[in-house]
Formats: structure tokens, sequence, C-alpha cells
């Protein structure tokens, strides 16, 4: 430790940074008094006192077997409580306020609606009504043809007629010419229409129109003397009706 503190740079630069007389001298003395009290120490049989080792603890340990702890209860699951259904509150409906003329329109509009659907209705019955009656107005056609069509099978066709140019009669007397006709220079045609029955006289005459009234009654009484060859059709002697005959009534 001396030499440290002799020969130390420290000190020395310390010495030689604060020269002086009297520190030097202190330091000086200082050394010289640890020196000799080493030296005394030494010679006297002093040692320094070797530190006490103690005794190493040792630790005991043991092994202590500990029952087995007990399983832990079961913890119950927790049930989900449903919450309460929050009540809904509906919104109250507002009555729109409404034009009393579009009010009107409405009902007018619906009002016409209904008398088209009731007009259509009644069409449609009459439409039906209409059909209905046609049906039947066709069955009842179809019934009488179905009836003339056996008559006609039943009964023989009448034999046809003939006009004056191909009925010719067998024997006639001419028309007297009236006496006020000759009188008056009154000419004209009379036309006669009858039915030559089956014994070949005229039955029915009658004048057709066009005929002047002045020739009317001598045209009926000519008409009345012609005779004919009665008409014949198969094996039987048959009536032929609508036989013409035209007087002329000539002044010569």
């Amino acid at each position: 430790m001396t030499a440290m503190i002799m020969h130390s740079p420290t000190l020395t630069m310390a010495t030689g940074a604060t020269s002086g007389f009297w520190r030097n001298s202190f330091a000086a003395s200082l050394a010289v008094a640890l020196h000799v009290g080493v030296l005394a120490a030494l010679m006297l049989g002093w040692a320094p006192e070797k530190p006490v080792v103690e005794a190493p603890r040792v630790m005991h340990t043991q092994l202590v077997m500990m029952p087995p702890a007990p399983a832990p209860a079961p913890v119950p699951e927790p049930v989900a409580v449903a919450a309460p259904p929050v009540p809904v509150t509906l919104p109250v409906p507002v009555k729109p306020t409404v034009d009393p003329q579009i009010q009107a329109q409405k009902l007018e509009k619906s009002a016409l609606a209904r008398k088209r659907v009731e007009e259509k209705k009644v069409e449609q019955q009459r439409l039906a009504t209409e059909q209905q009656n046609r049906e039947l107005e066709q069955q009842r056609l179809d019934q009488q043809r179905l009836a003339a069509e056996k008559a006609r099978v039943a009964t023989p066709a009448p034999a046809p007629a003939f006009d004056s140019r191909q009925y010719q009669p067998l024997s006639k007397e001419a028309p007297d010419y009236p006496e006020r006709a000759l009188d008056k220079n009154i000419e004209g045609d009379c036309s006669v229409e009858y039915t030559v029955n089956t014994q070949g006289r005229v039955e029915n005459p009658k004048v057709l129109d066009g005929c002047h009234p002045l020739f009317i009654r001598p045209s009926l009484a000519a008409a009345n003397t012609f005779r004919y060859q009665p008409r014949i059709v198969e094996g039987k002697a048959v009536a032929v009706p609508a036989v013409r005959n035209t007087f002329h009534y000539r002044i010569k």
C-alpha cells in the first residue's frame, strides 16, 4: 500500500501541483509513520486474521405423496333466456283528406262501371235467347222439310201445267164484241185463266189484269164454251191448272 502511495502517478502529480514545503513535509511524515507501524506489527508477530469459513448449510428434502385432487364439479351450462318480445307499436292510419269532387267522380265512375256490367249481362242474355230461338226455328224448319219430303215421296207429283199455246182446245166459240165498245171504237185484249178438269171442261175462269171492263163478260162466256182433250198421266186423266187464253178484240 505504501509503494502505491509513494509511487502513484496521481500523488506525484498532486505533489508537483502543490509545490510547497509544508505539504511535502506532512506527506513524508505520514509515510514514515505508516512504515513504522507496519514494521512494529510484524515484529510483534501480528498476523492478519484468517476469515472464518462457515460450514455449508445442508437442506434436507422429503417426498410427500399427496392424494389426488377431486374432480371439479361440472359447471352447468348457462341457459339462454329468451328476451321478452318487444311490443310493436303499429302506426295509427291517418285518414287522408279526400276531395269531395274527386270522391264524386269515383262514385260516378263506379256507377257507370256497374251499369256497363249490367248492360253486358242483359246483352248476353238477349244473344243467348236469340241463339236459342234460332236453334228452335231451325229445328222446326228441319222437321217441316222432313215432313214435306215424306209427303212428296208418298204423294205422286201432279202433272205439269201447259200454257194455251201447247194445250189448245178442241172446240171454242169467239166472244161477242160489245156494242158499247163498237160504238166507242174501243179495242183491246183480254186474258182469261182457268182449270181444265178431267172431262176437258173449263172450271173457275177468271180475268187477269189489263182487261177492259167492257170485255170481261164476253171473255168469260166464251171461255166456258171451250172443250179440251183430257190430259192423261200414267194412264189416268188429270186436271190441268193455270191454262190461259187471250181474246183479241179488233174492229174490222
